[in-house]
């Protein structure tokens, strides 16, 4: 997430907001309404009576947040930009500079052939911009203009026609293809002069091993055609002309592939009848049967360097220096001349129809030196960008595809609008980090660029491309739109944000209608996000009550105990817990946006339940989803985080460069986010999250300064510094803490009843010097799976405990054994010695689940109490269960905390005694069930 804005920024934002200029276009439907409603939209979301601080107002100190960020922060550094910067490089035609693609899904090679390129590049912005936030490290915004400068002359590019790279040949200059960039050379439609024989020669460079890339394609379709590939099927050269299509293709097909990254010379001859394929000067291939040629299939309409006929071919990628085209078949003596001079200076000359030398260094024209004035153009096989503030790292196709496209089918078009929102959202954070008005104009021109396409397109085409899985995903474009709408207050901008609208989610959510079921999640939850800040800039009512009741969906009917949900990437039912248990739970991605999600909530209404969600989440999978280990390389972050019994974390998921490792990049780098906020008019200050960080609250001018090692340390103190200042400062109470929050200031207890699940409010003149205790301490329990009780995780305070054990099958567990009075199932397992958070039970060792190891690890258990055992002591007596599984001593410790002894067995005479009334207990049984009780022993 972006900084928070600060007072500065929204005085520029009202600034530019006045400046602001008038539709450029006509828009229609809903797009047309809302540009003359965003004439109101102040830059302040008013709606939020609760603000956060900017993240360089919040200093982490040392501690486990401090210490996953670093190992994130030497990622930031070391990683090389350029490699991020390739795609977008190459797809605008520009010098690479030997980069290597990231790969995986920001490859051509990559899942559904790099259709989601592009993406990867705005979170590693985005974690740049909050990595100087939160540190100041020059390195990072020296890193940030590096990518901005390169995105810059990349959208210049792409304005404009394209221009040839031109780099070292054969002989002198060569004009070069990068792999990515979907160029090619058309030449004029003269360029065979329906020549009864011919010789077409060309010098090449393949920098990719595609096959069926061309070297040449001269055709009207793929009936009537003639080309050269520089691989076939088989990867060899293969020579064919036909005018009936492949079935009727004559061919030459050579016999070794051709070496990347060298230079090949290729010749074809056509006479008499005879056709021959050379390769650096020898013949490979010879078919004495070739009756067409160039003559025969007359003048064609398509005639292209690099190009097929056949759409689903890749473009040429590599390099060509000269190609040649004579009227005659060159002799095998005058095709050996060739490899070693150009054709100029050897007996062949130039060629007769056609000859390009390349030698151009600027343009895009080259010239033909035949004497026939045949200049050859370079062009783009998509044309080029429908406006100009157009930028991707791949062409503006998958756009126009979408805008027709009726079914989902990711190889053709992956969730374009998603990759859109990651780079919208990666430039417009550079430059609230940095202030760059190069990023704020990228940012701007995405979003014009944007308008201009969907504006004009009909209410029903918007909705059904909105509705599509995975191909209609658009992220958290909405909010990004927003944001940067209270910055340029463009109306086009908060018209574009009302063009995502999906009705069918907003309606049936903001009725309470759960539709949940069978949704990709992760497609879903961002939007929400961005609808509560539609809220801010319109006040439309529906807007908050969908994402207030979207959230009620997940939290807790979708949500396993470490804070994550879906499955496979999708929800199931509404309760279905156990029975979704997998080796592809909790992807990653739709924690972090639950994370962004609960807070925005709460800036709207300060409901403790989204900051209690928010540290579950926090402390277990965001943090356990982080390998507690160094890589430059890799973020190694989790995609899934599977729990099923003795899953392993794969910390390098999938091909690598996914959604998860993007946003895993992002939540490391904004951990203090949301520890404090502040009332929107100064009245109070919000301590969230107890977590050691520095507050600067300027408007103030106080510092509180947070000390704990928390959550190995059950409490926290605050101290402040700097001016007097009166405010009330609320403390989180979180729903686990049952055992006690206790609150002492300078050393007196605060009067009061802290109630968990809520906050606890101190009010006075905060002084220099003033310090807060708080003790808070932990219980272990469990949480047992809404469709199964007997299926649960183990928590002690907020983290989830999770054993340790290579066993595929649930862990059979009793925890009643040595129950405390108070309900705390702690003394009924045994601490490690100096290795806090670490226990042991029934012969497993439990950890953190915020540990980023490579330990199988179970995160849910199987409750089994075969017997009745109270203090340690063994009845004999097996523990009888309901039909629902509720057992006797589920019902007996229901009743704790128990004030003493004498209130447990009085609870377990009222429960034994009912049970038998029930029938569901035999009378001799119950008795000796009572007699145990009242002989134990118990922890307090």
């Amino acid at each position: 997430m972006a900084p928070p804005l600060s007072r500065r920024f929204l005085l520029r934002a009202a600034a530019l907001a006045a400046a602001a200029p008038s539709i450029s276009h006509t828009a229609t439907g809903r797009a047309a309404a809302a540009v003359q409603e965003a004439q109101a939209v102040t830059a302040v979301p008013t709606a939020w009576s609760v603000q956060p601080f900017a993240l360089d107002d919040v200093a982490l100190r040392p501690g486990l947040f401090a210490d996953k960020r670093q190992l994130m922060l030497d990622h930031a550094r070391g990683y090389d930009v350029n490699r991020l910067l390739q795609v977008f490089r190459a797809n605008a035609g520009l010098a690479t500079g030997g980069a290597v693609a990231p790969g995986g899904w920001e490859g051509l090679d990559g899942e559904a052939n790099g259709n989601l390129r592009g993406h990867y590049t705005g979170h590693f912005l985005t974690m740049l911009a909050q990595a100087y936030a939160g540190t100041g490290e020059q390195v990072f915004t020296d890193r940030i203009g590096t990518m901005i400068g390169a995105l810059t002359e990349v959208r210049a590019a792409l304005r404009g026609d394209p221009a040839v790279l031109s780099v070292a040949g054969r002989f002198g200059t060569a004009a070069e293809n990068v792999r990515g960039s979907y160029r090619y050379v058309d030449l004029p439609a003269a360029v065979l002069g329906g020549a009864p024989a011919i010789t077409l020669s060309a010098w090449v460079k393949p920098a990719h091993d595609a096959n069926w890339a061309r070297v040449f394609d001269f055709g009207d379709n793929d009936t009537r055609y003639l080309y050269l590939a520089a691989r076939n099927a088989n990867g060899v050269p293969r020579f064919a002309v036909t005018s009936s299509g492949p079935g009727g293709e004559q061919g030459l097909d050579g016999t070794a592939a051709l070496p990347l990254g060298r230079w090949s010379h290729l010749a074809v001859t056509i006479g008499g009848g005879t056709g021959t394929l050379y390769v650096n000067g020898s013949a490979v291939a010879r078919n004495t049967a070739m009756t067409l040629t160039p003559a025969a299939l007359g003048t064609l309409a398509n005639n292209w360097l690099g190009r097929s006929n056949f759409a689903a071919d890749p473009v040429f990628a590599g390099a060509y220096d000269e190609f040649n085209v004579w009227s005659r078949a060159l002799s095998a003596a005058e095709i050996t001349e060739l490899q070693g001079a150009r054709a100029a200076d050897v007996s062949a000359g130039r060629g007769d129809l056609a000859s390009y030398a390349f030698d151009e260094t600027s343009g895009g024209t080259f010239a033909d030196a035949s004497g026939r004035g045949l200049a050859a153009t370079l062009r783009r096989t998509w044309g080029g960008p429908s406006h100009p503030g157009f930028l991707a790292a791949y062409p503006e196709t998958q756009f126009i595809d979408l805008e027709s496209r009726t079914t989902s089918d990711y190889t053709r078009v992956w969730a374009p609008y998603y990759t859109a929102h990651k780079i919208l959202r990666g430039v417009l954070d550079a430059y609230l980090a940095t202030e760059d008005a190069r990023a704020l104009d990228l940012a701007s021109g995405m979003c014009d660029w944007m308008y201009s396409r969907l504006s004009k397109l009909p209410e029903a085409t918007l909705q059904r491309m909105w509705g599509l899985f995975s191909s209609g995903e658009f992220g958290g474009i909405v909010e990004a739109v927003c944001d940067l709408h209270s910055i340029t207050g463009k109306a086009e901008h908060l018209a574009l944000a009302r063009l995502f609208d999906l009705d069918r989610l907003i309606d049936n959510c903001a009725a309470g209608t759960d539709i949940l079921d069978g949704l990709h999640a992760n497609q879903h939850i961002p939007i929400f996000t961005g609808y509560l800040r539609l809220y801010d800039a319109t006040g439309e009512a529906r807007y908050l009550d969908a994402a207030r009741n979207f959230w009620g969906m997940v939290v807790p009917h979708r949500m396993y105990g470490i804070g994550g949900t879906s499955t496979a990437e999708f929800w199931k039912a509404r309760g279905v817990i156990a029975g979704t248990i997998s080796d592809t739970d909790a992807e990653t991605c739709c924690a972090y946006n639950m994370l962004k999600l609960s807070r925005t909530l709460f800036f709207h209404e300060q409901r403790p339940q989204y900051m209690d969600y928010y540290e579950r989440a926090l402390y277990n999978q965001v943090l356990g989803s982080k390998q507690d280990k160094a890589d430059a390389e890799k973020p190694l972050v989790t995609y899934f985080i599977g729990l099923t019994p003795g899953h392993v974390r794969d910390y390098t998921p999938k091909q690598g460069t996914t959604c998860c490792e993007g946003t895993g990049m992002e939540s490391a780098t904004k951990y203090q986010d949301s520890v404090y906020f502040k009332a929107a008019d100064g009245s109070a200050l919000y301590v969230n999250l107890y977590s050691p960080s520095q507050l600067s609250w300027d408007e103030k001018g106080v510092t509180v300064t947070q000390t704990t090692s928390f959550p190995r340390e059950q409490g926290t103190t605050l101290t402040f510094g700097g001016a007097g200042s009166a405010f009330a400062l609320r403390l989180r109470v979180p729903s686990w803490a049952t055992a006690g929050f206790r609150v002492t200031v300078n050393g007196t207890a605060v009067s009061g009843t802290p109630v968990p699940g809520s906050y606890f409010t101190v009010s006075r003149t905060w002084r220099s010097g003033d310090t807060v205790k708080i003790s808070m301490p932990f219980r272990l329990r469990v949480e047992k799976a809404l469709d199964d009780r007997s299926l649960q995780s183990l928590f002690y305070g907020p983290i989830n405990l999770v054993g340790r054990n290579s066993a595929t099958s649930y862990l059979q567990l009793g925890l009643y054994r040595n129950a405390g009075l108070s309900g705390d199932l702690l003394p009924s397992l045994t601490p490690v010695a100096g290795k806090p958070l670490y226990f042991t039970v029934g012969g497993t060792e439990f950890a953190p689940f915020f540990e980023g190891t490579e330990d199988p690890t179970h995160a849910y258990f199987r409750r089994s109490e075969p017997r009745v055992i109270l203090g340690n002591s063994d009845s004999g007596v097996t523990n009888p269960a309901k039909p629902d599984g509720t057992t006797l001593l589920d019902e007996i410790w229901a009743g704790a905390p128990f004030t003493g002894k004498g209130a447990l067995v009085s609870r377990v005479q009222s429960t034994v005694n009912a049970w038998v009334s029930a029938g569901l207990l035999g009378q001799a049984d119950g008795q000796t069930v009572i007699r145990t009780a009242q002989q134990a022993t118990y922890a307090p």
